[in-house]
């Protein structure tokens, strides 16, 4: 019986031992894509408490909290910092066998160098020791950013974000790359009139660009799309409920951005037509300029209408969806790839049922310029677990090059949410050192997969995006 969270941990072989101890474990980090907050890292931000820096935004916890009975007021409510801790430990126990188990107690022992199991019995020990130790300069946001050797972040961002943090911290000489993402989702967010309109306003206001038309607005985007590259943005990120690919002339989006910027509700099809052309103009602003985007897709956000209501967004209430998202994938796709305008493209799903069709679509536009153009992204949000990563992984290794695989992101607000680049790299050493022992790779070739693995952890990123 093997010791809980030992040296080996997820690593079943030998081989597998051998490919994350000599190769995996000691890449460097770059994180593509993230939520960490540019200001905490630009103004070095002390943690007050284990409760901010591990509770705090962390709606995986919260939903688990939940599930285990625990009131509201200890998740996103008033109650005090030790209070919601004493509470997270009381659930921690019945978290076995979710990824939160492995989490916590890695994230424990990587960051704090604590091995005990958390559990009322423990939660004071272990609230008071953490939070000595981040009275120290070395757990400050910055610190754990070094502690985990992180090269790069990409932080995700609005359009009109002035990204003053990023140029604070640019400035400042910190070591570690901060760049921000474009994230340009509200520009397309016209189920509601009154919001978008807000939106458009805001957009305004950061371009300088007096926007009353669809070209004055498109006009808009792309002024602050050249401020992101100024500033270092390499990506761009899109959460989507699904692709989008409807004709959309342009005098139809203009009709369309007339009635709702004039405060009238869409129809469901204008609502896709305007979604179909900012995708499309916004992919080909991306490839102008030799960025990589990103696309999320398929959660159902915001499902419980009652807690969105006290809790606002992103605090523990989507889930994943169901969408029938070949032929808008395929189409999308193949209008860039057919007027030379696809960019280097990057497609996360959330619903497994998905990986077949999203590695087999990708594989339709590979072009032989670059290797890896179109990437199946890793697994993401409730797929970020040892069953999907693994799952992505076997049906890119299937339908695909994994050799080529761009590897792991935190897609998190949390500064200790670094020990999942380990948690992937363990899982992805098991994978191929499983293979090794049962003779469907050769033992023969350990340096070349050796070489692989430090790829997807490491180089193959650094390539990609040319960091």
């Amino acid at each position: 019986m093997k010791a809980f969270m030992n040296e080996d941990f997820l690593l079943t072989t030998a081989a597998a031992q051998v490919l994350y101890h000599n190769h995996a474990a000691r890449m460097p980090i770059i994180d593509y894509h993230c939520h960490l907050s540019p200001r905490m890292v630009a103004d070095d931000h002390r943690f007050r408490s284990l409760t901010e820096i591990w509770l705090g935004g962390d709606h995986y916890k919260w939903r688990a909290m939940r599930a285990n009975g625990i009131d509201e007021k200890y998740c996103t409510g008033d109650a005090s910092d030790w209070e919601k801790f004493e509470k997270w430990a009381q659930t921690v126990p019945y978290t076995m066998r979710n990824p939160l188990y492995h989490w916590t107690h890695l994230e424990l022992k990587t960051a704090f160098g604590i091995d005990k199991i958390v559990s009322p019995a423990t939660a004071r020990k272990i609230y008071n020791e953490c939070n000595e130790k981040l009275k120290l300069p070395e757990y400050s946001a910055r610190g754990m950013m070094r502690r985990y050797k992180v090269e790069v972040v990409c932080t995700t961002d609005d359009p009109a974000d002035t990204l003053e943090y990023h140029k604070k911290t640019r400035e400042s000489g910190f070591e570690i790359k901060m760049l921000p993402t474009w994230r340009p989702d509200k520009a397309m967010a016209v189920e509601s009139p009154a919001l978008f309109r807000s939106y458009v306003e805001s957009l305004s206001n950061a371009s300088g660009v007096t926007v009353s038309t669809f070209p004055d607005m498109i006009d808009a985007l792309q002024k602050r799309h050249d401020f992101f590259a100024a500033n270092g943005c390499r990506l761009s990120d899109h959460g989507l409920e699904t692709f989008y690919a409807e004709a959309c002339t342009t005098d139809e989006a203009k009709t369309i951005f007339n009635k709702v910027y004039g405060g009238k509700d869409l129809t469901h099809e204008e609502i896709l037509k305007f979604k179909s052309a900012m995708l499309l103009i916004f992919a080909e602003m991306d490839w102008e300029k030799g960025w990589v985007q990103q696309f999320h897709y398929g959660a159902i956000r915001n499902n419980n209408t009652k807690m969105f209501r006290q809790a606002g967004p992103d605090t523990g209430f989507d889930s994943i969806g169901e969408f029938n998202t070949a032929k808008a994938l395929s189409a999308f796709l193949n209008r860039l790839n057919a007027s030379g305008k696809l960019a280097k493209t990057i497609v996360y799903n959330l619903n497994p049922c998905a990986n077949e069709v999203i590695a087999t679509m990708l594989g339709n536009f590979q072009d032989g310029t670059i290797p890896g153009k179109l990437q199946f992204g890793s697994g993401w949000w409730f797929l970020d677990q040892k069953d999907g990563m693994r799952k992505q992984m076997n049906a890119l290794s299937v339908l695909g090059l994994l050799s080529r695989f761009v590897g792991m992101l935190t897609d998190s607000r949390s500064f200790l949410s670094y020990p999942r680049h380990e948690y992937f790299r363990r899982t992805l050493c098991d994978l191929l050192g499983t293979d090794i022992e049962n003779g469907e790779l050769p033992s023969g070739e350990m340096s070349f997969i050796g070489q692989m693995v430090e790829n997807i952890s490491y180089y193959n990123a650094k390539q990609f995006f040319m960091f």
